[in-house]
């Protein structure tokens, strides 16, 4: 290629072929020749080229190709955990048994442990209220910032242990993780290690007023979260996913050692937020505790433990978990039942997440009798119903793949919802789309557009009778893999 341009630094002029080069104005600056220069126009580089002065031209190497997109795949486990959509958080500490404000943990640290004493406790009613809303798995809270230990530790004496609820052998783990398994919900354990009150952690996994990595405070502190931890991913059995809420500091910062641990006891369970060399993969925060995500939402992201809705063109893949409270607040407050979200702004959660190529977790908040309140059962139910109701039976429904798939109804048919999926376990591969439906008039109308699709994307348009449908992929990176295309007629909930 030859190109006929001078080359200064921020500058560029044309120069004229076959005759003298005026620099005019900019005489007695010196072009450059034999270099890689940047082109400069308007104050912005517009490229990068190899150049060298050939007889008064410019002659330019050829420009590489555009690197092709990388075609990234999730491991087994998240292509399993994408499979559960949805989970419920169960929040409970001895927090609950106060009146201080689930934001003040920080002197809750050191609280009589006789306070704990949840006299009804039963893990199998909160697994009775996931299955009630349609969750696969769960996630308990076994230690939260105060520090109060939910399970037979020998970390620090702050915890059941110590406390007079069964005599000080209670273990809530333990019988959360045999609920679990007499449900069948897949299990999962969060335990906070950013923040630790009877520690004096307050933030970023350090001891107060540490001197660094090596301060005596901050070695006991990684000592004791490295027994936690052995103690939760050992002692149990097998996890599907782990929280760290708030994400872990690095070794060489003063952070615990946990990831060797991970690999040697829990290597199959996907992480949140958790260390990057996790061999399950890791799951991301979409930025926000309302169970939302934005669209369009990638499950790739830059880089590890990125938040957001990803990037198409990440190079790790990291699906979203959209979580909430049902309440006002994560931990059981007496005052705030008339709090509880209502039935459309869960529905409009389940819309924003799940139909958003992410999963949703909602919380329950258990009283001080170790129970999911009356009130919110009733709410979970609700919600699990009525996403029964919705989509339990398609109207229609096919698999495919290529730049288009389409669906025959049979007959005209009276649709407003549409339901694509990929085969996760091949990558994320659509970019852009555009569904259409044929009309009695014989012509394909546009009924929705859009861009990711990933583990599922629910679309919503007006009432709309048609014969077929199909789902163009109007942009790709490799080739499209449908698992699911679905349609539904959703009718308003009765009063």
């Amino acid at each position: 290629m030859i190109y006929d341009f001078g080359f200064l630094i921020g500058e560029a002029w044309p120069l004229r072929r076959g005759g003298p080069h005026q620099i005019g104005e900019n005489s007695g600056k010196t072009l450059l020749a034999g270099c890689v220069v940047a082109i400069v126009m308007k104050n912005k580089v517009r490229c990068w080229i190899a150049v060298a002065i050939v007889g008064g031209s410019v002659v330019a190497a050829e420009p590489p190709a555009p690197a092709a997109a990388v075609l990234v795949k999730p491991t087994p486990e998240q292509v399993a955990w994408q499979d559960l959509e949805m989970g419920m958080f169960y929040h409970f500490d001895i927090i609950t048994f106060t009146d201080i404000n689930e934001g003040a943990w920080q002197g809750a640290g050191h609280l009589d442990p006789n306070l704990y004493n949840p006299v009804k406790l039963s893990t199998d009613q909160w697994m009775e209220a996931a299955k009630a809303m349609g969750a696969r798995y769960s996630v308990f809270v076994a230690k939260h910032c105060t520090g109060f230990i939910s399970w037979q530790s020998d970390a620090y004496p702050y915890g059941v242990r110590q406390s007079k609820w069964r005599d000080g052998k209670g273990d809530v783990v333990r019988d959360y993780m045999a609920s679990s398994k007499k449900y069948g919900l897949k299990p999962g354990l969060y335990c906070s290690m950013p923040a630790n009150a009877y520690c004096d952690v307050y933030e970023k996994c350090m001891v107060k007023n540490a001197t660094g990595p090596d301060d005596p405070r901050q070695v006991e502190y990684r000592r004791r979260a490295q027994k936690m931890a052995t103690e939760l991913w050992g002692n149990y059995g097998p996890l599907t996913y782990i929280w760290f809420d708030g994400g872990v500091l690095p070794v060489d910062k003063g952070g615990a050692d946990l990831a060797p641990i991970q690999r040697r006891l829990q290597p199959q369970a996907v992480t949140f937020g958790g260390p990057p060399e996790n061999p399950a993969g890791l799951s991301r925060w979409p930025s926000n505790e309302n169970g939302v995500t934005s669209y369009p939402n990638w499950s790739t992201v830059t880089r590890a433990n990125d938040e957001g809705a990803g990037h198409p063109e990440g190079k790790v893949w990291e699906p979203a978990e959209c979580d909430a409270p049902l309440r006002s607040t994560w931990f059981w407050n007496p005052g705030n039942e008339n709090t509880i979200r209502s039935l459309d702004n869960l529905m409009d959660m389940y819309y924003k997440s799940v139909g958003r190529n992410a999963n949703l977790i909602l919380n329950a908040s258990i009283n001080r009798d170790g129970l999911v309140p009356e009130a919110d059962m009733k709410r979970f139910k609700e919600f699990g119903d009525e996403i029964r109701r919705r989509f339990a039976q398609p109207l229609a429904q096919t698999t495919g793949e290529g730049e288009a798939v389409e669906l025959d109804l049979g007959k005209p048919t009276t649709i407003n919802h549409a339901i694509f999926m990929e085969n996760l376990s091949e990558g994320e591969r659509i970019r852009e789309y555009t569904f259409e439906g044929l009309t009695a008039g014989g012509a394909w109308k546009e009924l929705c557009k859009g861009q990711s699709v990933g583990h599922k994307r629910i679309e919503q348009f007006g009432d709309v009778e048609v014969s077929k449908v199909r789902l163009r992929v109007t942009r790709s990176i490799a080739k499209p893999l449908l698992r699911q295309l679905a349609v539904y007629r959703v009718t308003p909930p009765a009063k």
